[in-house]
């Protein structure tokens, strides 16, 4: 079993156009869905689709629409009752897959209630191969709650405690590297943003000057996977363990934390994106699917590959199913070691 833990859940309100978005303009939509959302409960979506036994602990009472549309596709779930409606995400798509998000910031969560959504989420892991801690945080919940989950799980668990995958940003992602999770899952902004959040963290003098990856724009590191690979070989001093890195439109990349294992590239043939939200989510879904199964690392990242590839063919925040997954069109091969 795999469990996703959301803190800051979303009903996700997808709006397609005809047409590329222009501000101050009246157009109308093609089509509108919404889908329950959050980065965990996307990961859960996606194993749920795959047939992989899964739970996702969140936020929200039994009533609230974003829980009831995750029982309408059938994805189990734990909910802790807050009195706080779920927030509503407006994402506008157009046919040349350009995204405009507008995330709300959610309810917040007072001391009390982080500590029950942590019991629960601790409770319900029992069991489980992996935990993966996922998103954004709520307003005023402290930056360390995804590291406060790492803790208790090893804490109350002890030898049964379950493997931790984060998917998150900035100070919360930085707090969370410092009791090293066994994975985790930037995308390029968010590994730069890593980057200097760790570096302000030690020094109070943002990316050190030795460090020339972390100068780079995010289109840069994108665009030059042995750079992704250099910085998060230097973060990996600070807490960083397996890194599976997405660069967009350039594939992923999967960083082990052992120096001499070789890090491998997933790629593919071009791809007209519909709508990248949660393809980022998926990719992770994929690749622990991958190990829970016990494949090896590169199947595991093939498998990664497609579910974001797949994810990012699809209208809104739609999960991939396995008909959806072409890994015939994925490559995935060692990538050589960046010249010192």
């Amino acid at each position: 079993m795999i469990v996703t833990v959301t803190p800051n859940p979303s009903l996700d309100r997808t709006v397609e156009l005809d047409a590329p978005l222009t501000p101050g303009a009246v157009q109308r939509a093609v089509r509108a869905t919404s889908e329950p959302g959050g980065k965990g409960v996307n990961i859960s979506r996606a194993l749920a689709a795959a047939g992989r036994e899964t739970l996702t602990v969140l936020p929200g009472d039994e009533a609230d629409p974003m829980i009831a549309a995750l029982a309408a596709v059938d994805v189990p779930h734990a909910s802790l009752t807050t009195g706080a409606p779920v927030r509503t995400n407006v994402t506008v798509t157009d046919p040349q897959g350009v995204t405009t998000k507008i995330n709300e910031p959610g309810a917040a969560l007072d001391d009390a209630q982080v500590a029950a959504l942590l019991d629960l989420a601790v409770a319900r892991s029992r069991g489980a191969q992996w935990v993966a801690s996922a998103g954004s945080l709520p307003p005023g919940v402290p930056t360390d709650l995804h590291a406060r989950l790492i803790a208790a799980l090893r804490e109350q668990l002890g030898d049964d405690a379950p493997q931790v995958a984060v998917d998150s940003s900035g100070p919360a992602l930085a707090a969370a590297v410092a009791v090293g999770p066994e994975l985790i899952k930037p995308n390029a902004e968010e590994l730069l943003e890593l980057a200097a959040q760790l570096a302000e963290d030690r020094d109070g003098d943002g990316a050190p000057a030795d460090c020339p990856e972390a100068q780079l724009a995010e289109e840069q590191l994108e665009a030059d996977p042995t750079a992704a690979v250099a910085l998060v070989r230097r973060l990996q001093s600070h807490g960083v363990r397996d890194a599976l890195v997405t660069l967009g439109s350039r594939g992923a990349l999967l960083v082990p934390a052992d120096p001499q294992a070789a890090v491998l590239h997933a790629d593919g043939p071009p791809l007209t994106a519909r709508s990248t939200v949660g393809a980022g989510d998926a990719s992770l879904a994929g690749l622990l699917l991958g190990r829970a199964e016990g494949l090896s690392a590169e199947d595991a990242l093939r498998r990664a590959a497609a579910h974001g590839r797949a994810a990012a063919a699809l209208p809104g925040s739609v999960m991939p199913t396995p008909d959806d997954l072409d890994l015939d069109a994925v490559v995935v091969q060692p990538l050589p070691r960046r010249p010192r």
